[in-house]
């Protein structure tokens, strides 16, 4: 079913803020896995309930940026699942499951490498057990990014991906541009911040070249990323990074059927992040657009009882490919 909100709803502003300043949700049971990286440092995963001790298929999910447990949706679309009888895990990227990692990199849209690493954790762990892959926003990207990398090599049988901002160049600049320069003042706060807790942890200002008053100085993200993620991440400016790690052009590459679902209103970003040709995109990926839906949205109903058409989306698409 097409996403139709009620025009009480349309609005993409609301959609985006909706569930995040109303949501009303009680904090489920959780069971955290402690994963170490091949590097030193360590990433930690949130399984819904418990761990598995059945063969149940494995959902992992991909938070956005300066996402985590906390955030309604990935609390949502868990519950979903769950109604559905599937296992559902988040992987913390590194440094966003409130403990403080241990190098002075963090994590970024194409960061495939730790995913990968967790990904075959599973696959080793859970030999019986499908794998399926949700990605939200940046997430969204990185798993796009991910699933064309490995083609058919790829553990997971089926993915979705959720307003991911697929070329980073045009939603950096889209972010930058009226009422969105308040969600971009809002994620550089929280970025921000923890690049200034790793002041206090490792010498940040001869890795960086600048001061953590430089640090408070940066006002847009582009800025950020041309600062910090691209050069601690080997990149050589916040251009290259976004040249190589926009999923855009991997997604010709992906193998595996996989559902990609944006709204036309994301306030985070334009419709030229969107493939226009057939040559562009894999005949495995299905492209569902909605007029409507903000940026992790889809809150359909009315303000006063809404419903959350996303994560059943979600849900229902994953056990479709079950059957």
């Amino acid at each position: 079913m097409k996403f139709k909100p009620k025009f009480t709803l349309k609005n993409r502003h609301l959609q985006t803020l909706y569930a995040p300043l109303f949501r009303k949700q009680t904090t489920p049971k959780v069971e955290i896995e402690r994963f170490e990286l091949s590097d030193g440092d360590f990433v930690d995963a949130y399984w819904y309930n418990s761990k598995p001790i059945d063969n149940r298929p494995i959902v992992t999910l991909f938070h956005g940026l300066a996402g985590s447990f906390t955030s309604p949706y990935i609390q949502g679309v868990m519950r979903a699942l769950e109604k559905r009888g599937f296992a559902s895990v988040l992987m913390h990227f590194r440094g966003c499951s409130g403990e403080e990692n241990l190098l002075p990199r963090a994590y970024h849209s194409g960061d495939t490498g730790d995913a990968k690493a967790w990904i075959s954790h599973l696959k080793k762990s859970y030999p019986n057990s499908s794998l399926y892959a949700v990605g939200y926003s940046i997430g969204g990207n990185m798993l796009l990014k991910l699933l064309g990398e490995e083609e058919e090599e790829t553990p997971v049988k089926s993915a979705v991906s959720v307003s991911a901002p697929m070329d980073l160049n045009i939603s950096a600049k889209a972010i930058n541009k009226g009422f969105s320069k308040l969600y971009q003042a809002h994620l550089l706060k929280a970025l921000k911040l923890t690049l200034i807790e790793k002041y206090n942890k490792f010498d940040m200002e001869s890795l960086l070249n600048m001061s953590i008053e430089g640090v408070k100085k940066i006002k847009t993200i582009e800025e950020f990323d041309e600062r910090y993620t691209a050069p601690i991440h080997g990149f050589l400016s916040a251009s290259d990074y976004y040249e190589r790690c926009s999923a855009k052009q991997f997604l010709k590459s992906i193998k595996i059927p996989t559902l990609i679902i944006h709204a036309l209103d994301d306030p985070f970003m334009t419709k030229e992040i969107l493939p226009t040709t057939c040559d562009e995109v894999s005949i495995s990926v299905t492209l569902e657009l909605s007029k409507h839906g903000g940026h992790v949205g889809f809150v359909g109903g009315s303000c006063g009882k809404p419903n959350y058409w996303l994560e059943e989306k979600i849900a229902d698409y994953f056990l479709q490919k079950t059957l």
